[in-house]
């Protein structure tokens, strides 16, 4: 059983009000006076998501900012969080410090308060666990879901896209053959992502549907035509590439591959009228991003169609997978 089918089969049951979506989102969301307060909540494991030596404080960062990613692809700004702690008995006063103190950057970063959490010991042999939920506000306006994407509507990337990917893949493999400066921005897109959260308002007022993409661009998009039932194009020469993934595909053309399929970008993906994209990329642009077009949805089945410079294409699925 996959991810997908364990959440569809066994725990969507459970998700028994509306503003759950049959957890088919990132987020829920439900009535807060004007507009929605919508909830999101991911868990990070050493060995999985991070590695068990990466400095304290990128880890915290990363656990926020993953939340704050899904927040800011709904349209809400966000506003507190809750933390719970699983640390392995070895767990040092330093490391909690340093965790707090990239924590403490990063409320000081989103305008975000910690409201509470737990904290316990992990089992032996085990490593940390971080799990935030993160909360945010739509002020006057709706959340924005994922199966609002319509055929016809054109589909928009924040960013760039694999600079995680590869850094992650440099670390477990031999580096790709680029130059130090290009190896270090792959690292440090790692170790540190940067998600568009400030463009939560852009989102709210031009998109139609948005998910952050967080299990690689075409996955994404596919979950994103799963739920909207709906199909896609997608030109994948038309995908943001920063210099340093261009550098690795250059050296390894397999490497593109990884770039748009194996997540931790934390982008934004939206899907709106053709009339409104010139609208949501200079908006994007104002906040100091980048936004790009890269296809469009269209009738027929849930499935992404891959093309390059208008001729079918192929990519091998780099993604990694919970189950």
């Amino acid at each position: 059983m996959d991810e997908d089918t364990l959440i569809a089969t066994v725990f969507a049951p459970l998700a028994t009000d509306a503003g759950a979506d049959g957890l088919g989102d990132d987020a829920a969301s439900f009535a807060g006076g004007a507009g929605d307060i919508v909830v999101t909540c991911d868990a990070l494991a050493a060995g999985v998501h991070f590695f068990p030596d990466d400095p304290p404080a990128a880890i915290a960062a990363k656990s926020l900012r993953v939340n704050l990613s899904d927040l800011a692809a709904k349209g809400a700004e966000p506003f507190a969080y809750l933390l719970a702690l699983a640390l392995p008995a070895d767990c040092r006063g330093d490391w909690a410090r340093e965790f707090a103190a990239g924590l403490a950057a990063d409320q000081a970063r989103y305008g975000v308060t910690l409201l509470g959490g737990d904290t316990l010991r992990a089992s032996p042999g085990g490593g940390a666990t971080i799990t935030v939920t993160a909360f945010g506000r739509t002020g006057g306006g709706a959340t924005v879901r994922r199966r609002a994407a319509r055929p016809g509507h054109r589909i928009v990337v924040t960013g760039t896209i694999g600079d995680a990917a590869l850094g992650l893949q440099a670390r477990l493999a031999a580096p790709y053959a680029i130059d130090a400066s290009h190896a270090e921005a792959l690292d440090r897109a790692y170790l540190w992502p940067d998600p568009p959260v400030a463009a939560w308002r852009v989102v709210r007022e031009f998109a139609s549907a948005a998910m952050d993409v967080s299990d690689g661009l075409i996955g994404d998009l596919a979950k994103m035509c799963r739920a909207a039932g709906a199909g896609a194009e997608l030109d994948l020469s038309a995908v943001p590439l920063s210099a340093a993934v261009r550098a690795a595909v250059a050296a390894d053309p397999s490497a593109f591959d990884r770039a748009v399929t194996g997540g931790d970008d934390y982008q934004i993906l939206a899907t709106m009228p053709d009339g409104q994209v010139a609208g949501y990329v200079a908006a994007i642009e104002a906040l100091g991003f980048t936004a790009t077009p890269v296809g469009t949805i269209r009738g027929g089945e849930p499935r992404v169609t891959l093309l390059r410079d208008g001729h079918a294409a192929e990519v091998l699925d780099g993604r990694f997978q919970h189950f």
